[in-house]
């Protein structure tokens, strides 16, 4: 059964920095793209960045380009989202997940969830001082 777990969301002051986890179960890590997304109360969820397989790269969206960092670990089926310099914003959770068929490999551009699927639980990221 695959599985992807979110950790490491919280509390962190406007400015600050956070990194999330996600870590995979019941699937090769090696083989697939897998995307960051967020998803804030009464808003739709929207991706921000993804990491592909083959080759490895990384794709940012508009609101994920040039203060989220994604990283993969293979060996250790583990996918990283580093924010930086968070502006104060409404809540979000943010969650990981698996891109499908087609080009399973592959972050798809402008990253629509209806591509993903595995979804995991999602992890709280609040911003605010």
């Amino acid at each position: 059964q695959e599985q992807l777990v979110e950790t490491g969301g919280g509390l962190v002051q406007p400015g600050g920095s956070l990194r999330l986890s996600c870590e995979i179960s019941g699937f090769t890590l090696e083989h697939y793209a897998v995307g960051w997304f967020r998803q804030a109360p009464g808003k739709e969820r929207e991706g921000v960045a993804c990491t592909s397989s083959s080759p490895i790269s990384e794709y940012y969206s508009n609101s994920g380009k040039g203060r989220f960092t994604v990283s993969r670990i293979n060996r250790e089926s583990v996918v990283y989202l580093h924010m930086d310099n968070l502006p104060s914003e409404d809540p979000a959770i943010y969650y990981c997940a698996r891109k499908t068929f087609p080009k399973w490999w592959s972050c798809p551009e402008g990253l629509p969830a209806n591509d993903f699927g595995s979804w995991g639980q999602g992890t709280q990221v609040t911003v605010s001082s």
